[in-house]
């Protein structure tokens, strides 16, 4: 099935991404989008964000039309990607993006995270939010570890997956819109008060 989306706001407002819904396909609704960037506030300019389980892409140009630096696209898909990287270049974008054809999980675990801080969004395929959560979370915690700190990691999960059962997910703030859920943390920032804590524990 064919279907349109549409970036709300920023330099690329009102520019349509045309693409075929497959059943792994979760695209992020236009409320979700738009209550997620409001979320994110100064969060996402001059920033880099990192857009897993990318699907169409939106999340990843929307954040380019909000003035994120760059924008990191890991789809397995080939269509998708191609899809991707055709919008990216008609928007003008190329050069703000990377992509990668590969499997989020495994990009992961090589990844070098930068030493600025980054937005991460993920939107896993239902099954993985259901079948693979120890995966999931295993690659959570990696990304956890390596990001910069200030930086925010979001997890978009859906009514009805396992996720909030789990013990992992108690600190991460929980916000619902309709049957999506987005799962929220960031990474402190340490101060001078903290690591003399520390050193003094």
């Amino acid at each position: 099935m064919r279907a349109s989306i549409c970036i709300v706001s920023g330099t690329l407002r009102g520019r349509k991404l045309d693409f075929t819904v497959s059943e792994e396909m979760r695209p992020t609704p236009q409320r979700v989008r738009e209550a997620y960037f409001s979320i994110m506030g100064n969060a996402i300019p001059g920033r880099g964000f990192i857009d897993l389980f990318a699907g169409t892409g939106v999340m990843g140009l929307e954040a380019l039309s909000r003035g994120a630096s760059t924008a990191t696209f890991v789809e397995r898909d080939a269509e998708n990607a191609k899809d991707i990287e055709k919008y990216a270049r008609a928007f003008g974008v190329l050069r703000q993006t990377k992509l990668f054809r590969t499997d989020t999980y495994r990009w992961i675990a090589a990844w070098r995270a930068p030493v600025e801080p980054v937005s991460v969004f993920l939107s896993p395929p239902f099954s993985d939010l259901t079948t693979k959560t120890d995966d999931l979370i295993a690659t959570l915690q990696i990304l956890q570890a390596k990001v910069a700190e200030d930086s925010v990691i979001v997890v978009q999960s859906e009514t009805g997956s396992p996720l909030l059962e789990l013990d992992f997910f108690k600190t991460w703030e929980l916000r619902r819109y309709g049957r999506n859920e987005l799962l929220i943390w960031q990474r402190a920032i340490t101060t001078e008060a903290d690591l003399k804590d520390s050193a003094e524990g």
